[in-house]
């Protein structure tokens, strides 16, 4: 049966179905998702600085305590190595037991283990960073589970003129949840600081760090799962995709009965059985046929996210050792624990405000316009452009007074991340993949994603440390310097622009003429296109 042929059945129904108040709701519940995800994920860069100062800080130090690298870099890369095991784990199951099954389930992990973070036992530093380590890794596992999930459902309920729009609008919210998470450790170290006012390090280093902001640390981390609580009950309430239930169920006389509900379009039982009598070659992940059809495309998806990932979690983590290295967060010692926090925060949400937000809020205007793959290589071109212009002259930029310029520099790569391949890498692989292997490929490739992020994490945290090992951070070996950092974080946009060749351009093609699902023979000529159109 031809695709000409199909066009009254359930699935074309969808791709034609007018902008509803659905979709909005599905933006929403699935957008919080992610709004919580990028809370939780980023929040703790905010508070590594505090949390080391209160249980690192030696007597008689002139400096302030720092975490151990091992502690540091497992306090910030636990997370992201769940976040890989539940992109991977969850996004299988997404295709086995369907995405409304295991839902819910990523939602509650992430309220449990958001709670769990901030009540870390004890009072050792061994037993803290134990506790809150574990407590994070399940944190993101659960938070894994969201990436594969939520952009497949937003992927199956959009029609093809909005798709990309509607999916980066879901994505959007990781930049709400990043700006989010810079206003709430503002706003609570500025209420610690009026009712507990401490002097800072240098003048009474025992005074600098009263006993109470042991709480604020604790706080932040555990309000990451006010959101998640906020859209629970929505998410238990959504009916399975149609697409799944059509495709992979073979029930397309029940997605009709649930779209009719949802969407607010009437199926004929007629129109809905149309799907029923496809018959399509079945193929698995590990087939030469998938190779074949699709090969490209997934190495095209993990190895774009991978690269950028690299760069854009090395830059969000480790902001607050940029900063302090051009000067613009003053030295540790010049403040008490709770006016660095208050500083590092204030510094962050501002280049989130500036850089961050717009970026992914632009791609949602723009994307089903320009499509995704120009967004995706500009968006590489320039990150490259404006991570040479911070290295070249690098010496320029730390020289006082021209810092300003540096952060302005620094933010626009951040716009393009998000303009860009943050976007991109998140969307099109819940598009162009078959429904019955779409969460999963999804999986995999955000999975791509957090081994760049885990490289850019772990790696940025010993190269950036300064070349002099008078001058580097407490039981760091000396690095290659953030100059030279920042020529690799170049490098990796650079080769993610090339890597881009491998990506296809889904713009205005339904998920099934994207993926071959409607096609009856062995011929996909979707699956040969590696340009857009």
């Amino acid at each position: 049966m031809s695709g000409q042929q199909q066009a009254h059945d359930v699935l074309s129904t969808l791709d034609t179905a007018r902008t509803q108040l659905y979709h909005f709701t599905t933006i929403i519940i699935a957008g919080m998702g992610f709004f919580t995800d990028a809370y939780d994920l980023f929040c703790i860069s905010l508070v590594t600085k505090l949390i080391g100062r209160l249980y690192y800080t030696i007597p008689g130090s002139s400096s302030p305590g720092t975490l151990p690298p091992n502690v540091a870099a497992a306090v910030s890369g636990v997370a992201i190595v769940g976040t890989l095991m539940g992109q991977l784990f969850f996004g299988w199951l997404g295709d086995k037991m369907g995405r409304k099954k295991v839902y819910g389930l990523t939602l509650m992990m992430m309220v449990m283990f958001s709670v769990a973070s901030g009540l870390s036992f004890g009072h050792s530093p061994r037993l803290v960073m134990g506790t809150l380590c574990f407590c994070r890794f399940w944190l993101g596992f659960g938070i894994g589970g969201d990436y594969p999930l939520s952009a497949t459902i937003m992927s199956e309920y959009a029609n093809k003129k909005t798709r990309g729009s509607f999916i980066a609008a879901v994505f959007a919210m990781q930049g709400i949840g990043i700006l989010f998470a810079g206003f709430v450790t503002i706003i609570i170290a500025f209420i610690f600081k009026h009712f507990f006012p401490a002097p800072p390090y240098k003048d009474d280093p025992v005074a600098s760090l009263p006993s109470e902001a042991d709480y604020v640390w604790r706080i932040i981390l555990m309000l990451g799962a006010v959101p998640a609580m906020l859209t629970y009950y929505w998410r238990l309430k959504m009916p399975e995709t149609p697409r799944y239930t059509a495709l992979v169920a073979q029930n397309a006389a029940q997605a009709a009965q649930d779209m009719s509900k949802v969407l607010q379009v009437e199926i004929t039982t007629e129109q809905a059985t149309v799907n029923g009598s496809r018959v399509h070659k079945q193929f698995g992940l590990f087939s030469a046929e998938f190779v074949r059809r699709h090969g490209k495309h997934l190495l095209g998806t993990t190895s774009t996210w991978l690269l950028l990932d690299i760069a854009f979690y090395s830059q969000n983590l480790f902001q607050k050792d940029i900063f302090s290295a051009i000067g613009w967060i003053p030295k540790g010692s010049t403040m008490s624990a709770l006016d660095e926090l208050f500083k590092i925060a204030r510094a962050q949400t501002l280049i989130a405000l500036c850089g961050t937000v717009p970026g992914y809020w632009v791609t949602v205007a723009l994307i089903d316009k320009i499509g995704r793959w120009w967004i995706q290589i500009i968006g590489f071109l320039m990150m490259t452009v404006f991570m040479l212009a911070l290295a070249v002259p690098y010496n320029h930029w730390t020289t006082p007074g021209n810092q300003i310029g540096f952060v302005i520099m620094y933010g626009l790569t951040f716009f393009f991340a998000n303009f860009g391949p943050n976007s991109t890498t998140f969307i099109v692989p819940a598009e162009i993949f078959p429904a019955r292997l779409r969460s999963t490929c999804h999986g995999i490739s955000a999975a791509a994603g957090k081994v760049g992020a885990i490289i850019g994490s772990f790696g940025f945290l010993y190269l950036a440390q300064n070349r002099d090992p008078k001058k580097t951070d407490h039981g760091y070996p000396p690095g290659i310097g953030v100059q030279n950092s920042l020529y690799v974080l170049a490098v990796c946009n650079s080769l993610g622009l090339i890597m881009t060749f491998f990506v296809p351009e889904p713009k205005g093609k339904s998920l099934e003429e994207l993926s071959g699902e409607n096609q009856t023979n062995e011929a996909c000529t979707h699956c040969n296109q590696t340009l857009p159109v």
